[in-house]
């Protein structure tokens, strides 16, 4: 897709994210001056061809760097330019915690710094639960990618909102409701008309996520 930040906007740089296992991630992000929150997006499935330039990514962060949000999209081990290998889902929370440090490290610390993922990337995401962070923004998660004692968000205080599509092919909003119903902090927000991959509804995630961010 077309990213189109707007007149205003940070124009979006390339930079590497370290890992704690010694891997060199590529990432993208803009930093504007005094921005009202930073947020990361992990992206999809590797083996189904996620990266971070897909539909879900791009929108989201195209949107927040246009609203004047700070915003890191990276790609996991194997994937475009990262070194490594798909770990299925091992590996992949080292990138995630990488990229939430890199992004920590910028910015007033004062400034909300959210984790934000689409499918994979938001079962992902659930996986980890640095202090730096303000919340967790969650779309379409399968809530099934790592077994369910590895989402170390699930029963922490800070606000969860998972964006699950009405018509989700792999966990629809009854679903997530029932998973998820002894979590800490965790609201469902369908989203109407959508399936798994949100083909025509992102305008939807847009509103989502700036309504989630006026929250924290």
């Amino acid at each position: 897709m077309t990213d189109d930040f707007g007149p205003t906007a940070p124009t979006p740089t390339a930079t590497t994210l370290a890992t704690a296992d010694g891997l060199s991630l590529e990432a993208q992000w803009a930093v504007p001056a005094g921005p009202r929150n930073r947020v990361v997006i992990a992206h999809p499935h590797p083996q189904y061809g996620g990266n971070m330039h897909s539909l879900v990514v791009s929108t989201l962060f195209t949107h927040l760097v246009g609203s004047g949000c700070a915003a890191l999209r990276f790609n996991f081990r194997g994937v475009g330019g990262s070194e490594g290998e798909h770990d299925f889902g091992e590996g992949e929370q080292l990138d995630v915690r990488a990229a939430v440090d890199a992004l920590a490290a910028v910015g007033n610390e004062e400034c909300p710094l959210v984790l934000a993922g689409w499918s994979f990337g938001a079962d992902m995401a659930l996986t980890c639960d640095a202090p730096e962070l303000a919340g967790w923004f969650l779309v379409a998660p399968p809530l099934r990618v790592v077994n369910a004692d590895r989402f170390k968000a699930a029963g922490d205080p800070r606000p969860k909102w998972l964006a699950v599509p009405e018509r989700d092919q792999f966990n629809p909003p009854d679903e997530a409701q029932s998973t998820v119903a002894d979590w800490t902090n965790t609201e469902i927000h369908p989203i109407g008309g959508a399936d798994h991959f949100l083909v025509g509804r992102t305008d939807k995630l847009n509103n989502l996520i700036d309504d989630y961010l006026t929250k924290l």
